[in-house]
């Protein structure tokens, strides 16, 4: 199952993953399950849900039982039981079906328009009667009051069929060469018929007569839109009473009110292609327009898309499951593909466990379909010297660019180096000019290390910049300077207001910028003095600072004590905390382990050792040459010869001292072979 999502609206595609062939055992469907992941993941919603080659027309039976779908090739019907969730039968046909409809609530009325002109119905059992129109048939709809089925096709009238007398009754003349499409009203029984002119003419079945005539080809040309040729109808879908929408053959959609000859709305598909299905979705107020490369929802009053799908094979025909968010499709494709919408409605009851499934979906997301493409503009193409391939498989046509896939891009991109440089250097212009930006607005925004030194910077500056002269020039600001930079950005440099310095020293920061306040409102005082008395002289007189210096000093000198005292305090809590909690620990015992083959002696050996290894190589030397272990000597050569013992504990020196007794006692006991004498060696000469 994929996942797809658009303008925040989540698409699941039940039909994804592999298919397995018809003809494989059982037993090697388990084995490609327990392998391959892809297999075991899939969601099968309804067993054999495909066709043998392609699948043309699909439709649902107004019970909500049973789904069927057309396709080739052989021709056939296929009918799936949605409660079974398989396939109930299969029936093959002598010709390809344009298109058919389910008269009854389930499948024992069905009629089928061929493409050689027959007109087959089919019963519960199979085939019952077939008959045969003058002109080829492209669609017809079924009138209930009457039972009369209207045909319409190549040909300027349209044929009706009554069901009940068993014969043709007199057909209606239209204006127009061909007809493409028709639909009845299910309110007030209201024939239209889709022109190959781009007109809609509408009939009443009652009197037989036309009751008016819609120019949709004028009407869907606007200033925004390219044609080739004149529009024909392609699709017709009534909804309410007033409702119609009819598309086109060049790609819009235009939804009327049947008391207006001028559209409510006009929507573009952009594709250029014949419009093939419309569908309307009312509790959202939607319209699902399909051609064949895309399906769009958007909203019937102004015309917003809400979401859209774009399967990989070409879509034939749409069909909506009634009063849920399942989308049924068929394509030229073996495999008819099913979409589950949630923000369209509820799954069906037959499968209502996909509604938790998508929750746990929600609740665990996953990678989108679009995760191995590249989205790329026509202006990108041309850079890349890919713009031939605009039309071919290689590129999906999607808004205002296209999708490719990420391995191509990058083998092309490594191709066109003359480029490189360019978009390097565009790069290093873009970093430099957001550098600038960055600088700009440096003393706006905070930086994540030190904020409240920061802010107190940009006050004090904010304060400077009035009293400042014009001809003095700026002093630099520690925010703005590079080599204060780190103290800004590496958390290394925070400032600890817990430290005993900080809190030393914070009584003295805050007076000065006490005392700076002060001497700020003064000269403001000063200044206003000015304007109004410009004999007074300037400044204060040398008693008054002189008495508020002293004031700020003794607050100082207080505050210090202060913090002081507070420190003293602090550090004796702690010592009180050390003694008893050393108070409450007890001492125990520590164990070492020995090694095998080594005996205990005492401590005074690993200090010794510990010692020694402290010691130089020639004092070590020096060491071992007293106690006998090592010995240096000069050779003829002129160079130095040193032998060394090893040193042995002494379960190796009981061991040798063993050795050697055994030895002994062996010398002692062996006599001598000295009497023996061989005649082997006296041997005649040659």
């Amino acid at each position: 199952m994929q996942v797809s999502s658009l303008n925040e609206v989540k698409i699941y595609s039940l039909s994804a993953g592999p298919s397995l062939p018809e003809w494989i055992s059982d037993k090697k469907k388990r084995a490609l399950q327990k392998k391959n992941a892809d297999v075991r993941r899939r969601i099968e919603l309804i067993q054999d849900f495909d066709m043998p080659t392609v699948s043309t027309t699909i439709k649902v039976s107004r019970d909500g039982q049973y789904i069927m779908a057309t396709g080739t090739y052989k021709p056939r019907i296929r009918c799936f039981d949605t409660y079974q969730l398989s396939l109930k039968f299969e029936r093959c046909l002598d010709s390809e079906v344009v298109t058919f409809d389910i008269l009854s609530d389930d499948y024992s009325k069905i009629v089928f328009l061929h493409c050689d002109r027959y007109v087959e119905f089919h019963s519960q059992h199979g085939h019952y009667y077939k008959t045969r129109i003058p002109k080829f048939g492209r669609d017809f709809s079924y009138h209930y009051p009457s039972c009369d089925l209207y045909f319409v096709g190549a040909s300027s009238e349209v044929y009706r069929l009554n069901l009940e007398q068993g014969r043709y009754l007199n057909s209606l003349q239209t204006d127009a060469s061909e007809n493409n499409v028709c639909d009845i009203n299910p309110m007030h029984c209201l024939f239209a018929t889709g022109t190959a002119e781009g007109k809609v003419e509408c009939w009443d079945p009652r009197t037989r007569n036309r009751v008016g005539v819609l120019d949709c080809a004028l009407s869907s040309v606007t200033a925004e839109t390219e044609i080739d040729g004149l529009p024909s109808i392609s699709a017709l879908k009534f909804n309410g009473a007033l409702n119609m929408a009819v598309g086109t053959s060049t790609g819009q959609i235009l939804l009327y009110d049947l008391r207006s000859s001028n559209p409510l709305i006009v929507k573009d598909h952009l594709y250029g292609l014949p419009i093939k299905s419309i569908q309307f979705q009312d509790p959202l107020d939607l319209i699902i327009s399909a051609d064949s490369r895309i399906i769009k929802m958007w909203n019937k009053d102004t015309g917003k898309i809400f979401t859209s799908m774009e399967p990989e094979h070409d879509i034939n025909d749409v069909c909506l499951y009634p009063n849920s968010g399942m989308l049924l499709t068929a394509n030229e494709d073996p495999k008819m593909n099913i979409y589950y919408i949630p923000v369209l409605g509820p799954a069906p009851r037959w499968c209502s466990f996909l509604d938790s499934l998508t929750e746990e979906l929600e609740e665990n997301p996953e990678s989108t379909v679009y995760d191995d493409y590249k989205f790329v503009t026509r202006k990108d193409l041309e850079n890349l010297g890919l713009a031939h391939l605009i039309g071919s498989p290689l590129l999906r046509a999607y808004m205002h660019g296209f999708f490719m896939d990420i391995r191509l891009y990058h083998k092309v991109k490594m191709m066109v180096n003359p480029f490189a440089y360019e978009e390097y250097r565009k790069e290093k212009i873009r970093q430099k000019i957001e550098e600038t930006r960055a600088q700009r607005v440096q003393l706006k925004k905070l930086p994540k290390v030190n904020k409240e030194l920061a802010l107190k910077l940009i006050e004090e500056e904010e304060e400077q910049q009035p009293t400042r002269k014009k001809k003095q020039k700026n002093l630099p600001n520690i925010l703005t300077d590079d080599r204060f930079k780190v103290m800004f950005e590496n958390p290394d440099f925070q400032v600890d207001e817990k430290s005993e310095e900080f809190r030393l020293l914070n009584p003295l920061v805050s007076k000065i910028s006490e005392k700076r306040k002060k001497k700020l409102k003064i000269l403001e005082q000063q200044e206003a003095q000015e304007q109004e008395e410009e004999e007074e002289p300037e400044g204060k007189p040398s008693d008054a600072e002189s008495s508020e210096t002293s004031d700020d000093e003794k607050g100082w000198v207080e505050e210090v004590r202060k913090q002081r005292k507070l420190l003293r305090q602090e550090e004796k809590v702690k010592r009180q905390e050390r003694f008893k909690e050393d108070q409450q620990t007890t001492l125990k015992p520590q164990f070492f382990e020995i090694k095998t083959g080594e005996e205990f002696r005492s401590f005074k050996d690993s200090v010794k050792k510990q010692k020694l290894m402290k010691k130089t190589l020639g004092d070590r030397l020096k060491l071992q040459e007293k106690l006998g272990t090592l010995s240096v000597s000069d050779t003829t050569v002129g160079s130095k010869q040193m032998t060394f013992r090893l040193k042995q504990s002494g379960q190796q020196k009981k061991q040798q001292e063993a050795e050697k007794q055994h030895h002994q006692e062996r010398k002692n006991i062996r006599r001598s072979a000295s009497h023996l004498k061989s005649k082997r060696g006296r041997r005649r000469p040659f």
